[in-house]
């Protein structure tokens, strides 16, 4: 085990997008609700991707990247009511649990978090991990569940979730899903779970419509690069239309996309994260009395979702379709990045020294 003093090896995002794997101090506490994490898995994100683009306006350069990760307790603070030993997954979002917003359920704004990990602060594509807040951000990995199994429960299943619960869904309803990469595929599983009859999948990636499918995921797939996207949910839905629009693909086009799906009083959740400005064309969508909901992940069901991997209703496992040891990570952010060889998710385990 590293002690403090010690070095690791990390993945820095440096001014202009730049990546190196370089030495950095071990973490060590600064608080009493602080913990230290060794990292066992971790993946890489969009979200990433989008900061070495410049569209998040908070990042930090020089930050070690990272945000998704299961790992093991080594230091915890007296508040955190962890232990060295536990095995844990990490919420991606960093929030104190005490202030207005964090009272309200508004983890988003949090007067002392928010995205933090892998954009304000160091994340976890290293090999240890700061973990502040512990005590909200971390949850305790029960025996039975693997650290894959585990893996995406703070950050892309929690999007998918949010995103699900965000469209009020009732049995029966017939929703659409915008993109069938990870956090579209975990949407269409939590919005099976709300009790969605009918669920269909938009994507211009064929193998990642065939994943939907082959998963079990959704109940028909339209490839709006092919066919007239809008036309085809009209006739394929009782009400010409979508009772709800998960929005998780974040195109130059996407978002048009989404509010054109929609029959008169649906529901649109906008769970994407955009580069640019998107455009409310109001006198289009005039007498469609929609309902737009936004917002970034809303991860405060750690504990919720954990039991729901635990007694097998959820399962996340497909998503990982690369891995490879922290020492390969730029090659994984290479195939990521432009979905090679099929790639999901590339998880990311241990350096090997």
């Amino acid at each position: 085990m590293k002690h403090m003093g010690e070095s690791m090896m990390a993945l820095v995002c440096r001014e202009g997008g730049a990546l190196s794997l370089e030495e950095r101090p071990v973490p060590q506490l600064q608080g009493d609700r602080d913990a230290v994490v060794k990292v066992t898995l971790s993946t890489i994100c969009t979200s990433d991707l989008h900061i070495r683009r410049g569209a998040v306006l908070r990042a930090v350069p020089g930050t070690v990247l990272g945000h998704e990760f299961v790992g093991v307790v080594t230091q915890a603070g007296a508040r955190t009511g962890l232990h060295p030993g536990d095995r844990v997954a990490a919420n991606c979002i960093t929030f104190c649990g005490e202030c207005w917003f964090c009272r309200h359920g508004y983890i988003n704004n949090c007067e002392r978090g928010g995205w933090e990990l892998g954009c304000r602060i160091d994340g976890c594509q290293a090999e240890f991990v700061r973990v502040p807040f512990a005590d909200q951000g971390l949850t305790r990995i029960p025996d039975g569940v693997t650290d894959e199994n585990a893996l995406f429960l703070g950050d892309i299943l929690a999007s998918g979730y949010f995103g699900a619960e965000l469209l009020g869904i009732r049995p029966g309803d017939a929703v659409a899903v915008i993109g069938a990469g990870p956090v579209g595929l975990c949407a269409m599983a939590c919005a099976r779970l709300f009790g969605a009859a009918q669920i269909v999948a938009l994507d211009l990636d064929e193998n990642r419509l065939e994943v939907a499918q082959r998963q079990g995921l959704c109940d028909a797939v339209v490839h709006p690069g092919k066919e007239d996207a809008p036309a085809a949910i009209r006739q394929m839905t009782p009400h010409s239309g979508a009772d709800g629009v998960v929005e998780a693909a974040g195109g130059a086009d996407t978002f048009q996309l989404a509010w054109q799906l929609a029959r008169p009083n649906a529901t649109v959740a906008l769970v994407a994260m955009y580069e640019q400005d998107q455009c409310l064309p109001l006198p289009a969508m005039y007498g469609k009395n929609l309902t737009f909901r936004t917002g970034g992940v809303d991860a405060v069901h750690g504990e919720r979702l954990m039991g729901l991997l635990a007694a097998g209703k959820l399962n996340t496992d497909f998503l990982i379709t690369h891995r490879a040891p922290l020492n390969d990570i730029l090659e994984g952010y290479r195939v990521f990045e432009h979905r090679l060889d099929g790639c999901l998710k590339w998880a990311v385990t241990p350096y090997q020294h």
